[in-house]
């Protein structure tokens, strides 16, 4: 039995770009693979391409779905 209890890092999909990303501690932009796909990921928030949609209380219809803008 190993007293190790350092947690293994695992590799995920990049949230923009889809390729591997390393998740662990020593990765300082996960879950993104590099500081380039944290900064566009970034870039699309503040230019609102990622929005919430709200529907008013008195509003019974749902708000139709927001289409995903896949990254550049």
């Amino acid at each position: 039995m190993s007293d190790d209890v350092t947690p293994r890092a695992s590799t995920v999909r990049c949230p923009a770009c889809g390729g591997p990303s390393r998740y662990a501690a020593d990765n300082p932009w996960r879950p993104f693979c590099s500081q380039r796909c944290k900064l566009h990921d970034l870039g699309d928030w503040a230019n609102e391409r990622f929005r919430v949609e709200a529907q008013d209380a008195d509003d019974p219809s749902p708000a139709p779905p927001v289409p995903h803008v896949p990254p550049h």
